[in-house]
């Protein structure tokens, strides 16, 4: 050899299928049903106890039944050599994904992708922003799971995975389907990422606030109209910027999500509940700023962002954690 430098195909050879963002609920679901599957998922998280948990048992996942199985899969903290990852997955929460953005800045092959299938508005923007909006795709999600201890999850029901149409993307398509999730592959991936915002913004910061699960939002007067109200206001700023949602009625359809989810504990009241930092400024705060850009009044979503930030500041563990890790530039936008 001429070069001490190894070529990026080279490797790559030594390096997993597909690098995942995570190690949190949705990333181990994700990297055991694909290990499952015969496809080599790494996880990359910065949480060493789930890291650990890992490495030691695998992931775990509890059935229908109870039942316990355990899957072979690999997580680090160290970010792979430089080039060396084709394939990346982001299933991280929105907080994190500028720290994940820098990470896959130092990994991402050139002619790498990165998908995210997180949660809330604007991830794609921040992942870009590191990428090159060339190695950055949207993708969504309604599969759901809830993080039971470290590298141990419980799925949450079945969902879809919803893709762009792009070519690059179907060996993403294939591995999902390989590993039993439904995908379906649209043009516009955008109208379905806010068609799920809107739904977020209306039941998770409620069930936060009020500590109830989602069909609770259903029992009363009052939790029922601000749910439609911040449901409503979300669909007119999509509205306003171009974006069809995937539905007609977004009061009926949170108030159907509710239904069909009323045992449920949202992501954003777990979070609470357990001190941690919630996605409110990629949800509420989310349909607020783009309500400002586009000349959409917001009220009920800022009242709600805003309670919510300030219970998670109440909430927060001793580390402060909870409130530290949100961005300080985020309240650019909050006015009186």
């Amino acid at each position: 050899m001429t070069s001490g430098k190894r070529s990026s195909k080279a490797m790559r050879a030594n390096q997993p299928d597909l690098l995942i963002a995570g190690t949190g609920a949705m990333a181990c679901l994700f990297a055991a049903r694909l290990a499952a599957a015969g496809i080599q998922p790494l996880l990359l998280g910065s949480w060493q106890a789930g890291v650990e948990a890992i490495n030691a048992g695998g992931v775990r996942v509890i059935g229908e039944n109870g039942e316990e199985h355990a899957y072979a899969v690999r997580a680090t903290t160290r970010i792979p050599p430089r080039g060396s990852v084709a394939n990346a997955l982001a299933l991280v929460k929105s907080w994190q994904t500028e720290r994940v953005a820098r990470q896959l800045s130092k990994c991402l092959a050139a002619d790498g992708i990165a998908l995210s299938l997180q949660n809330g508005a604007g991830n794609d923007q921040e992942l870009s922003h590191y990428l090159g909006a060339a190695r950055v795709s949207l993708g969504a999600t309604t599969v759901g799971a809830t993080l039971i201890a470290p590298g141990k999850v419980k799925p949450g029901g079945e969902g879809v995975v919803i893709l762009e149409r792009q070519e690059r993307l179907d060996r993403f398509a294939a591995w999902f389907e390989r590993a039993g999730f439904e995908v379906e592959r649209h043009p516009d991936v955008r109208s379905v990422q806010w068609g799920k915002l809107v739904i977020s913004a209306a039941i998770n910061p409620l069930t936060a606030l009020l500590r109830v699960r989602n069909g609770e939002l259903l029992e009363n007067n009052a939790s029922r109209s601000l749910m439609q109200s911040a449901a409503r206001e979300a669909a007119a700023v999509a509205a306003a910027q171009g974006i069809a949602l995937p539905y007609s009625d977004p009061a009926w359809v949170v108030q159907e999500t509710a239904r069909r989810t009323a045992i449920n504990r949202s992501s954003m009241l777990q979070d609470i509940l357990r001190g941690a930092p919630t996605e409110i400024d990629a949800i509420c705060g989310a349909v607020v700023r783009s309500g400002e850009r586009a000349g959409v009044p917001t009220p009920v979503n800022r009242v709600l962002w805003l309670l919510v930030r300030a219970l998670a500041a109440f909430s927060a563990d001793s580390s402060g954690e909870g409130n530290g890790a949100i961005k300080k530039d985020s309240l650019e936008v909050i006015k009186p």
